[in-house]
């Protein structure tokens, strides 16, 4: 909630730049609450204060050319980087190679996916474009993935967002949901990375 009440003037004051920056931001890489603020602009769609269609479409663009950036990014330095430092955190040629097949053969399901899940959303593109994933598979994937993760939750939001006054009550319930979703995504998570992602023991 600290969060929100840090955010909730923001969106209130700046409304679509706000939203655009924390969302291309966030798909970049960097470590901020873009769901939150999506929800936010939603909700305050709802009470009237900005417009559903533009909070929808902003956010989905910014989604869309942050990972598009990250993607770039990876393709760049990603491959340097590990070859420098990826054995400090566990992250040797053939974990990589691995990960390269995997995302030949189920990359654009896994982007969608990681769309949903945080820390994941916001590496999708840097690790797509390390592993060296087609930029035109990667880029339909992601916009499929930004397309239904937006549209969840504005949808949700604007819904629930015709009075500011019913925010927090949006909070809580979304917080209930959450509560449940999570565990659901980091078990599916589990089971992706245990069953086609992490290397065969020899």
């Amino acid at each position: 909630m600290s969060i929100v009440s840090y955010f909730s003037p923001l969106i209130a004051q700046y409304g679509l730049v706000a939203i655009f920056t924390t969302v291309g931001l966030e798909s970049l890489g960097l470590p901020l609450p873009g769901e939150t603020v999506i929800i936010l602009g939603a909700g305050l769609a709802g009470a009237g204060q900005l417009n559903i269609y533009a909070v929808a479409l902003t956010a989905f663009l910014a989604a869309v050319i942050g990972d598009n950036i990250g993607y770039l990014v990876g393709r760049k330095f990603g491959r340097p980087v590990i070859a420098k430092y990826g054995k400090r955190v566990w992250i040797t040629e053939d974990k990589l190679h691995h990960a390269e097949h995997t995302i030949q053969t189920r990359g654009p399901v896994i982007v969608v996916i990681a769309r949903f899940i945080v820390i994941l959303r916001q590496l999708n593109g840097l690790a797509a474009g390390t592993v060296g994933m087609h930029w035109l598979t990667f880029l339909i994937a992601n916009a499929i993935g930004a397309a239904l993760w937006v549209g969840l939750w504005t949808t949700i939001a604007y819904q629930f967002g015709h009075s500011v006054s019913v925010l927090p009550f949006v909070w809580n319930h979304l917080g209930l949901v959450a509560g449940i979703a999570i565990p659901l995504l980091i078990a599916v998570t589990i089971y992706i990375y245990f069953r086609h992602i992490r290397p065969p023991s020899h």
